[in-house]
């Protein structure tokens, strides 16, 4: 195997442009979203339940996490979860991967949250129509979270189909068989 190309959406990009695309993601789809939530649902609002509403607000990100993980479950001996704070208070939690995973499977650990979570919270939307500021809030911020992997998923898109992805220090290596 040879490593065909390297990518660190972090370095790439940076933090400050990752925070500032991922706050005009949040923005844009809240607006949209519950534009569209006003327009079909002519049902009054509520502010009752805010405690589960907070609630869901702080569980969105390890759910996030532990979405990544179950497509990986097979690899579950080669998975290595840390936690690191980032700016002393907000923990940040880290999924690696010690061993190359297929393209394919990999891209489907990328997309399962977003999947998953957003269908679940457009569903609560219009199941719940009392509480559809509350999950337009959920998915704007969802969409938020999902900004990095969808960065990744573009760059992985260009890849070889029957490419390796193995995580190293320096960020996901796109790994290729020789060609004989």
């Amino acid at each position: 195997m040879h490593c065909w190309k390297t990518i660190n959406v972090k370095k790439q990009y940076g933090f400050d442009r990752i925070f500032m695309l991922s706050s005009i993601i949040v923005m844009a789809v809240f607006s949209l979203f519950y534009v569209t939530l006003e327009i079909l649902n002519d049902s009054t609002l509520s502010d009752e339940r805010f405690a589960i509403f907070l609630l869901s607000f702080i569980l969105i990100y390890p759910t996030h996490k532990a979405l990544h993980c179950i497509p990986l479950f097979r690899y579950r001996n080669n998975i290595q979860l840390s936690v690191k704070k980032q700016f002393s208070i907000m923990p940040i939690l880290s999924i690696r991967i010690k061993e190359p995973v297929p393209k394919s499977l990999f891209l489907f650990a990328l997309l399962a949250p977003l999947v998953i979570i957003n269908s679940i919270l457009i569903i609560g939307a219009f199941v719940f129509p009392v509480f559809g500021h509350y999950f337009a809030m959920l998915l704007a911020y969802h969409c938020g979270l999902c900004l990095i992997d969808l960065l990744y998923i573009q760059n992985l898109a260009r890849s070889p189909k029957k490419a390796l992805i193995e995580e190293t220090d320096t960020g996901y290596e796109i790994l290729v068989p020789p060609v004989n």
